[in-house]
């Protein structure tokens, strides 16, 4: 007897559905080359005006660039920063900041996000951090590590990339 065309095999059914999830699935790993994280309570304003404070102050007035060095914090906003330096590179005619980088332990703390790393470059000019190595980034009871760490300042949302580990809790109580 011959199956009826106007009648659909539940079987079937079921397969066409459920191939293209199994599908989707299984290529997700392929394609994913990092995990993105909210970062921060908000959305940084790059316009704010940024304070530094540090032990001392280093400037080439030819250059543009000033060094920062010693306990130093920077804030903008709500978003801190630390790091024992800092170099600043300023636009063309003194009009502003243009990046900053910061070495030798980094600590970036927005809202009651913290992260730290070796090394982080902050583009004002972006509104983009990226801190490299031993990346360890702090949400509560949630931790993630990376070897790098992007963070778009415009949408507070970050991306982690390079040998990535977490840690979830679960709420339960175990």
């Amino acid at each position: 007897m011959c199956p009826n065309p106007t009648k659909s095999d539940p079987v079937k059914k079921l397969r066409n559905l459920l191939l293209p999830l199994f599908l989707a699935t299984a290529a997700a790993p392929v394609f994913a080359q990092g995990t993105n994280v909210a970062f921060g309570a908000f959305k940084q304003d790059t316009n704010l005006p940024v304070e530094v404070t540090a032990d001392n102050l280093s400037v080439d007035q030819e250059t543009g660039i000033a060094i920062f060095t010693g306990n130093v914090l920077i804030g903008q906003g709500e978003m801190r920063l630390s790091a024992p330096r800092v170099l600043v590179v300023y636009q063309e005619q003194q009009k502003g900041i243009e990046r900053m980088e910061a070495t030798g332990g980094v600590t970036l703390v927005s809202g009651s996000d913290a992260a730290e790393s070796d090394r982080a470059d902050y583009s004002i000019t972006d509104g983009v951090i990226v801190m490299t190595g031993n990346v360890l980034l702090d949400q509560g009871p949630n931790a993630l590590s990376a070897d790098r760490m992007t963070v778009q300042l415009s949408d507070g949302t970050a991306q982690m990339s390079g040998r990535v580990k977490t840690i979830i809790q679960t709420g339960g109580d175990n």
